[in-house]
């Protein structure tokens, strides 16, 4: 009686060997799956960046603030600037516009459609030339010296406070030692 290698019943055991091999057929699923959705998102955000031409074509030249481009990595991202990006949901079809800040990552916003996520991009980089041309206009001098001026300050102080809290204390403490002293 020669024995099969194949169960033939849901309740007879697999070997190892077929329990392996079943197990990476099942991987090889998954991973065809992932590539195919990955596919699918970098295909929306190429999408969307043939929708950002238009406004990347009226940024005036010789700004360099911005530098579009697609990365393919684990989540594909359509990448605007050094902090701000595109990414696909978790439902894989809404668009995400986020943009890393100090405090973390902030949603700027959300659509499942094209247009939105076009106007809200403008709408950050009209707000980035903004910022650029105030800066530019500040100077250099006029923002570092009011800022070193405050500085300077808020230092003297501190260090006024220090010394009078010191002071009070020592004071205290020399108190307290001729009270022992005495008795």
């Amino acid at each position: 009686m020669a024995e099969s290698t194949k169960p033939t019943s849901p309740s007879d055991p697999l070997t190892l060997k077929d329990a392996v091999r079943s197990a990476r057929i099942e991987a090889a699923e998954r991973t065809g799956v992932v590539v195919d959705m990955r596919d699918a998102d970098v295909a929306r955000l190429e999408l969307l960046n043939e929708a950002l031409d238009p406004v990347f074509k009226d940024v005036p030249e010789g700004i360099d603030l911005f530098d579009r481009g697609i990365s393919r990595g684990d989540t594909p991202r359509l990448w605007l600037d050094v902090v701000a990006h595109v990414a696909m949901g978790r439902d894989k079809r809404m668009y995400r516009f986020v943009q890393d800040t100090r405090y973390g990552r902030t949603v700027i916003a959300e659509s499942y459609e094209i247009p939105p996520i076009v106007a809200a991009v403008t709408r950050y980089i009209a707000r980035r030339l903004v910022e650029r041309e105030r800066a530019l206009a500040e100077g250099p001098g006029e923002t570092s010296t009011s800022s070193a001026t405050t500085i300077k300050r808020r230092r003297r102080w501190g260090t006024l406070r220090a010394f009078l809290l010191g002071l009070i204390v020592g004071i205290a403490a020399l108190f307290v030692l001729a009270l022992i002293n005495t008795h």
